[in-house]
């Protein structure tokens, strides 16, 4: 059996704490932000994590655990 290789677009959206936990970005904050608040737009800089229900699938493409 060939090893899985990481998916592509996984490895340059989440990274990994140091808890183990996967950080992500907010969408929305790429291009037409002239309509969007300050606020909106202040509030999308951070990051956040991802959630307890998507931890499996996004740990599963980054190749983390089985």
């Amino acid at each position: 059996m060939p090893k899985m290789k990481t998916h592509s677009g996984a490895k340059k959206r989440f990274s990994l704490t140091g808890t183990g936990k996967i950080k992500r970005k907010h969408a929305y904050k790429s291009h037409i932000l002239t309509k969007k608040t300050i606020k909106q737009k202040r509030n999308l800089t951070h990051t956040g994590l991802v959630d307890v229900t998507d931890m499996p699938r996004v740990k599963r493409m980054l190749t983390i655990g089985k």
